[in-house]
């Protein structure tokens, strides 16, 4: 039946293709869980108008056999009262009967079937929905760890890269130091060596 084929793949749909597409799984799985309840308030409908197909031609099948009950025992009563003529009338007027019956309970057949197998489609779509409902809740809660996640790699990363801009600084500052104290030594030493010649300029002036 259309209606099956139409239906029978609803759920089935590559997910792992949805969310690839997004950036962010949490918002794509609020997406396909709407898309599918969607699909479900679908397929139940299509669903209540079959079973209201199979309640229609059930009502068809026992009207006929009705029927064909009323005017079997009509004919019963038509020979019992001696009536042969009555009678055979009667009997043709069930014959055409069943022949309706026939028809009517091939017709309620089908309608049944259909109605049973739209029954088990919607208690699975029913379940998969329940199930997607269910795992949302974690797949929220793993996109949120792995976005703290993240955040903490990159704070990481940024305490690291002002460890390593501390230790520069680190040897800028020893180097300055260095650079000062050979300075404060040079001007030391010229200190000491220009009182030395005067004094002996002096001496031996």
């Amino acid at each position: 039946m259309s209606i099956l084929s139409r239906f029978a793949d609803i759920i089935s749909a590559n997910i792992n293709a949805l969310l690839e597409k997004a950036e962010d799984p949490a918002k794509m799985i609020d997406q396909y869980l709407l898309k599918a309840k969607e699909d479900l308030a679908q397929v139940k409908q299509e669903t209540a108008g079959v079973m209201a197909e199979e309640t229609r031609c059930k009502r068809l099948m026992d009207d006929a056999q009705e029927a064909v009950d009323k005017y079997e025992k009509l004919a019963k009563k038509a020979l019992a009262a001696g009536n042969e003529g009555d009678a055979r009338q009667l009997i043709a007027k069930k014959q055409e009967l069943e022949k309706t019956l026939i028809a009517a309970t091939n017709n309620y057949t089908v309608a049944k079937a259909n109605a049973d197998k739209m029954r088990q489609l919607y208690e699975k779509l029913s379940q998969d929905v329940a199930t997607l409902q269910a795992r949302r809740s974690n797949i929220k809660a793993t996109v949120a760890v792995a976005k703290t996640q993240a955040r903490i790699n990159e704070a990481t990363a940024a305490a690291e890269s002002a460890h390593g801009s501390l230790a520069a600084f680190d040897k800028m500052e020893q180097k300055a130091q260095e650079m000062l104290d050979r300075a404060n030594a040079e001007a030391e030493l010229n200190g000491l060596t220009a009182p030395t010649l005067i004094t002996l300029e002096e001496k031996y002036s």
